[in-house]
């Protein structure tokens, strides 16, 4: 089976490494990071990764930018992403969803359910 490969895209840079120590340890994937809007759809067009997870809170281009640019690449736009964010109110997951995520899990996450719950967003058994 092929090892699945996340593309973490946020600013800060503990919220990563919590990620990478959670999937890799409990699901055994593999975690690649960037840690800017710009610098995430350089990496999603050259890695294209089984999924990614994007902060909405970013400097530059935030997160609803970002999906907006990852849709409109034919490169990256099925690529399914989902959101990890503090900004959870109903108005913001609607916005999220109809900008194209698959999920949204809030910050601060779970360490022990992070795996299952992108599995459960994405249908991964």
């Amino acid at each position: 089976m092929k090892i699945k490969r996340i593309l973490f895209i946020d600013d800060e840079d503990d919220i990563k490494t919590l990620a990478q120590f959670c999937l890799e340890s409990e699901a055994g994937w593999l975690m690649i990071s960037a840690s800017s809007g710009k610098e995430g759809i350089a990496i999603a067009e050259q890695e294209k990764p089984d999924a990614i997870l994007l902060d909405a809170m970013m400097p530059d281009l935030d997160g609803i930018q970002t999906i907006a640019k990852l849709k409109s690449n034919p490169t990256t736009k099925n690529i399914p992403t989902i959101f990890i964010t503090a900004k959870a109110q109903a108005s913001d997951r609607r916005r999220f969803y109809n900008a194209g995520a698959k999920g949204v899990i809030n910050k601060p996450f779970d360490a022990l359910t992070l795996a299952s719950q992108i599995s459960g967003f994405l249908g991964w058994q």
